[in-house]
């Protein structure tokens, strides 16, 4: 069966092994999550799970999302996720996923929002060196060269250039799950994973373990 949950990234520790050796781990608090919606390829033209995660007063959300859970009947949730299953009728509305359904061992890939760090220019982005700092040098951290004059007149797709950097989505994959912590609802993944502490990631089982 698919295995996936949503959770939030609380930092980073780590762990020792029985024979002493020491593993970086990041600390995530997956689920409890319900099951909110179960999408279909007849009535939504996919099939999907939407998965609900957090707590939030009813009052701080408008009506027709305090309907939508009302419809499922379960509590508000703060944020909404789908999860795309191979097998989705093995879920069922209004059930509870928890860390548990992960076990030591296993190869999960993990996707979240990447750090903002705004606009950023080349050296920042791209990791470009800088220009000459002596010898009458008045071009210290710009683009450099942006390619021949007349022919082709004009800049290459692709080119390295200032803009914005970070804050996308990205996913780590075939990572390894190092400890489930059931009574505390975490999940400690060996490595680092994408995003700020707080951040809202997805686990799911890797594509390629």
């Amino acid at each position: 069966m698919d295995k996936a949950i949503i959770g939030k990234k609380l930092g980073m520790s780590q762990i020792f092994t029985a024979d002493g050796k020491v593993i970086p781990v990041t600390v995530v608090e997956a689920g409890p999550c319900t099951v909110v919606q179960i999408k279909t390829a007849e009535n939504d033209g996919y099939d999907a799970v939407q998965v609900g995660f957090g707590s939030i007063k009813e009052t701080r959300v408008n009506k027709p999302v305090a309907g939508h859970f009302k419809k499922a009947g379960v509590s508000v949730k703060r944020y909404l996720r789908e999860l795309r299953f191979a097998n989705c009728a093995a879920y069922a509305l209004g059930q509870e996923l928890t860390c548990d359904m992960f076990t030591e061992g296993d190869k999960v890939d993990v996707t979240g929002t990447s750090k903002g760090h705004g606009f950023s220019g080349v050296i920042q982005r791209w990791n470009q060196h800088r220009g000459p700092m002596a010898h009458g040098s008045g071009y210290h951290r710009g683009v450099g060269s942006m390619g021949a004059c007349s022919s082709p007149s004009r800049v290459f797709k692709n080119k390295h250039m200032p803009g914005q950097w970070g804050h996308e989505k990205v996913t780590v994959q075939n990572l390894t799950v190092a400890r489930v912590d059931k009574a505390r609802n975490l999940l400690l993944i060996k490595g680092a994973i994408p995003g700020p502490k707080g951040g809202v990631v997805v686990v799911k089982n890797s594509i390629k373990g």
